[in-house]
């Protein structure tokens, strides 16, 4: 599926997936006249509009539209980490298919609108269930992920080629912040998925997503 939003500066951001990205490629090429292209930028020739492709996770090394389009077809093995006050849902994926996963939920007390020491008093027990949270969340991540972790997996090829993250940003990087996870931490790709509250379904559909071809186009 294709998904478009304005992007910040100018132009609009397109997500593509990896079934069409090769239809929508010759698409611009027909209606530009033609195009040129160097590296991951494609040009118009009719208008000087420009598509800037940007691989999904796991193939930063790939440099040029061709090396692109043979790799979207094989994706490699990443995972993917969706974190939330109350919930956090992590899975290793395998092209569509979440092989192996674990999604749990949290009681993180709601913010109150009592006063003095009863404030004081709710606000440090909300602390310290977000606190536990995000180290129960961390001790979720470790067993899932790291058994796949580059260096762990007897083979190369099976290890998770990149981490997908999704949810609160701050959460994320406070599980992140585990000196467990650090090999995991290397692999963190920088766009950060927009998540509901962690689910199984939404983990797959986070899967999904992730695997999407980000374009940006100008004008």
């Amino acid at each position: 599926m294709v998904k478009a939003r304005p992007a910040a500066g100018g132009g609009r951001w397109v997500e593509i997936s990896p079934e069409r990205i090769r239809g929508w490629l010759d698409g611009f090429y027909s209606r530009h006249d033609g195009a040129t292209e160097q590296g991951l930028v494609v040009t118009g020739v009719s208008n000087g509009d420009t598509a800037t492709l940007y691989p999904p996770p796991g193939l930063a090394d790939v440099k040029d539209v061709d090396t692109l389009l043979a790799c979207v077809t094989r994706p490699p093995r990443i995972a993917v980490l969706l974190a939330r006050k109350g919930a956090v849902a992590v899975g290793v994926v395998d092209g569509r298919t979440v092989t192996v996963s674990k999604v749990e939920r949290f009681y993180v007390q709601g913010r109150t609108a009592a006063g003095g020491s009863s404030q004081q008093r709710y606000a440090r027990r909300r602390a310290n269930q977000a606190q536990a949270a995000t180290s129960r969340a961390a001790d979720i991540a470790a067993r899932i992920m790291l058994p796949h972790a580059p260096g762990v997996v007897a083979d190369p090829h099976d290890a998770i080629s990149a981490l997908v993250c999704g949810g609160d940003r701050l959460m994320i990087d406070e599980v992140l912040s585990d000196r467990r996870l650090s090999p995991l931490a290397l692999l963190r790709h920088p766009h950060l998925l927009e998540s509901a509250e962690p689910r199984l379904a939404v983990l797959e559909d986070a899967a999904v997503t992730a695997r999407r071809i980000r374009v940006h186009l100008m004008p």
